[in-house]
């Protein structure tokens, strides 16, 4: 796992890698089921996370890490940790299990605090290992990680080690700090979960209340009945284009039914013929496809079975 220090690079903000951060949420819902994303219904408690002055070092590590096994539902799973001078915050040696080896970086011996967002990270990734869920490259392997932690309950930690002003420059994982605050907005939406009391750094919450901002426009976007004017006006304008491509920054496209065929895993809703929408569900990213000109119409996505109010 990648650290951002003072010494490294500037840490990047904003969401540059959204669009990976989004499918990985809906990867998550294929390879889980929406029961199975659902069951990860408690976060990661920060009493587990916690070290007490008195602590052995390496019977809490391996008590944080125990917790963490826990939380990720991998009851079957050992984690042995280790500490060793190093450039990356965490690495963990994949192989068959039942027993991984997690080495981390030897200035967590001293800041203990943040050990648990670097295990959590680690773990995640012998989940999804055990899954078997994996994209092409590594980059969009450890945004799938980062992603998997957020909405599964752990992630949270790795939010609340990014801690920066005139003392202290620090981040870890490879998203940025609102990516991170966006992924846990979304699981909040989904379990009815408010982490907003739990984050012990300043800076970590105003990058979670930013990602949430992202997450609500997401919940607004056309043509859900949410949507607010200035998106509706654009969508009735570019529906009336007869399906060209929408205005810079619309999620949804038109295409003639029967004409370009679904996308692959696309749930296809109505029947007949004519102009259709297509556009991501705001709780999996799936793209749902419904009849244009079809008006209020209430939609069920097929991955993670929210019911969707829309006008088309």
């Amino acid at each position: 796992m990648v650290e951002k220090s003072r010494h490294s690079s500037p840490i990047q903000h904003g969401f540059p890698h959204l669009e990976m951060v989004r499918q990985s949420v809906t990867a998550l819902f294929r390879r889980l089921s929406a029961d199975g994303v659902r069951s990860y219904d408690t976060s990661f408690a920060p009493a587990d996370a916690a070290f007490r002055p008195s602590d052995d070092l390496y019977l809490g590590a391996h008590r944080v890490a125990s917790s963490m096994v826990r939380a990720l539902r991998l009851p079957d799973a050992r984690i042995v940790v280790g500490f060793r001078a190093m450039e990356e915050a965490a690495t963990v040696e994949l192989t068959a299990g039942p027993e991984y080896f997690v080495e981390v970086n030897d200035r967590f011996r001293v800041h203990r605090r943040d050990l648990a967002a670097a295990l959590a990270h680690e773990v995640t990734h012998v989940l999804l290992h055990r899954l078997d869920l994996r994209f092409p490259t590594t980059e969009a392997n450890e945004i799938l990680t980062d992603t998997a932690a957020a909405y599964l309950g752990a992630g949270w930690l790795l939010l609340d080690a990014y801690r920066e002003d005139e003392l202290t420059h620090q981040k870890l994982g490879y998203l940025t700090p609102e990516e991170f605050g966006y992924v846990l907005a979304k699981r909040g939406r989904l379990l009815g979960e408010d982490l907003s009391a739990w984050f012990t750094s300043p800076q970590a919450y105003e990058a979670y209340v930013r990602g949430r901002a992202l997450a609500d426009q997401d919940l607004r976007r056309a043509p859900l009945a949410a949507a607010d004017r200035p998106a509706r006006r654009r969508y009735l304008r570019d529906r009336r284009a007869g399906g060209a491509a929408p205005g810079q920054g619309a999620a949804y496209r038109f295409e003639e039914h029967g004409r370009g065929g679904g996308s692959a895993g696309s749930t296809e809703c109505g029947g007949g013929g004519g102009l259709r929408v297509s556009f991501p569900c705001p709780v999996c990213e799936q793209r749902l496809r419904l009849p244009a000109y079809g008006g209020a119409v209430r939609a069920r996505c097929g991955l993670c079975h929210t019911v969707l109010e829309c006008d088309t």
